[in-house]
């Protein structure tokens, strides 16, 4: 009776597990002719590109070709820099209604030493979904308490975390206390709206107050560190030496204009670099954040206004406020861990904010090569340069449209199984119909 029951066990893993293998390693040149190449950088042109042991080496018109070159004919076909996706949980959850599946958050308001890599799961079913669409690299994030822990930039292909990952850390991740206005109600008086108000604004002091001193106390630790004296290590302070460094930024998770401006100004006392992640209200504040430097992460354009008596397209409108502000910016999907399934509707979030005035390279570049720029991986990804990594894919036109197909994806070089889930559930329901 065990034996049995143990190979029913065995049988049912194996068809719900992924049958993907990755990508192998490249041995051979690859050739991509004849196709429309989308540079992002500079000029998008028809021509060749060739990349060999998952780089760009050439990139031209007419690239001479020899008989060890591996040469792929992509006439009529278009050549995009993988997609970024900066702002997400994809590694770190896969199903929501499932607690074990969830291993996005850990315990405490305080937890930077937490690094996002070391949960990733290279098997999850929604690394491949995502990837169909375009997305090749993303930015896996902690979420919960107060700071979070350190996020990690992953590649979708890879048999280990280890394998996929590109960048990590790649910065602390805040989550910066809201401020909750309370709603007017009929039956409450004005006295009562005013304790609601006070009371309101003395825990967010209280919530913010708890965080100085996380960062005094972090600080503190940092200078004795670096003055070579003997101290005790403490694997959550230790965690915060690259953020005083400047090596890493804070991500601080915000969308109000009092919570963006208190953070800015939280991070000018501390001295540290900051990343503004969710940004609703950030094109009120664009003097402020070219002031100091502060790239946002424009989160989910593809969203109610946050007001009632906003205009209905405001959302679909900051990314084109924002760029002519002259703020730097990327587009991301919600950071929700509800959205973790639905990443591979990024291009669409771009594509809204070019419908309503958003340049169509602008936008093409909130999904690459500013995004890059904005996570430090700008030297390796974002765009399609010599030198760079041969993280790419071809597709049948415009990412940012419905019936585009991705054909062909490359992730540093190695040719990646595009196919996903949702492909074997339309081949499969394909034949019953």
């Amino acid at each position: 009776m065990n034996f049995k029951y143990t190979v029913s066990i065995l049988i049912f893993s194996l068809c719900i597990c992924s049958d993907q293998i990755p990508g192998k390693i490249q041995s051979n040149s690859i050739v991509l002719k004849n196709g429309t190449i989308h540079t992002v950088s500079d000029s998008t042109f028809k021509g060749d590109l060739k990349f060999k042991d998952g780089k760009i080496v050439e990139i031209d018109t007419d690239i001479r070709t020899f008989n060890t070159d591996r040469v792929i004919d992509i006439s009529n076909l278009h050549v995009y820099p993988g997609l970024i996706a900066p702002s997400t949980t994809i590694g770190l959850i896969e199903i929501n209604a499932v607690r074990a599946t969830k291993d996005y958050r850990e315990t405490g308001l305080f937890n930077p030493n937490v690094i996002a890599a070391k949960a990733y799961n290279p098997d999850s079913e929604l690394i491949p979904v995502t990837r169909s669409n375009g997305i090749l690299i993303v930015h896996t994030i902690p979420k919960g308490g107060r700071v979070s822990g350190s996020s990690s930039i992953m590649m979708l292909d890879g048999w280990t975390s280890e394998e996929a990952t590109l960048k990590s850390p790649a910065g602390i991740h805040i989550n910066w206390p809201q401020i909750n206005i309370p709603k007017e109600d009929k039956e409450s008086s004005k006295r009562d709206k005013n304790i609601k108000e006070n009371e309101e604004s003395s825990k967010i002091n209280k919530e913010i107050k708890q965080l100085e001193e996380f960062f005094k106390k972090a600080k503190s630790y940092y200078d004795t560190e670096k003055l070579n004296q003997n101290i005790e290590i403490d694997l959550k302070l230790e965690s915060m030496i690259p953020v005083f460094d400047k090596n890493i930024p804070l991500f601080i998770h915000t969308n109000r204009y009092e919570q963006i401006r208190s953070s800015i100004y939280f991070t000018k006392l501390f001295d540290v670099k900051m990343v503004l992640v969710g940004g609703a209200d950030s094109y009120l504040l664009t003097d402020l954040l070219i002031e100091n430097n502060i790239p946002v992460i424009y989160e989910h354009p593809l969203s109610t206004p946050m007001r009632r008596n906003d205009p209905y397209d405001l959302k679909y409108k900051i990314p084109k406020l924002l760029y002519d502000a002259g703020v730097q910016f990327c587009i991301s999907g919600s950071s929700s861990n509800f959205e973790s399934p639905h990443q591979r509707s990024l291009p669409y979030e771009a594509g809204m904010a070019v419908a309503f005035g958003l340049p169509y390279k602008e936008g093409l570049k909130s999904l690459t090569l500013n995004s890059a720029k904005i996570l430090g991986i700008d030297n390796q990804v974002g765009s399609l340069e010599v030198g760079k990594d041969a993280t790419l894919f071809i597709s049948s036109g415009d990412p940012f449209l419905f019936e585009t197909q991705v054909l062909q994806a490359f992730i540093q070089g190695r040719d990646v199984d595009l196919n996903d889930r949702h492909k074997m559930l339309r081949d499969k329901y394909d034949q019953k119909y």
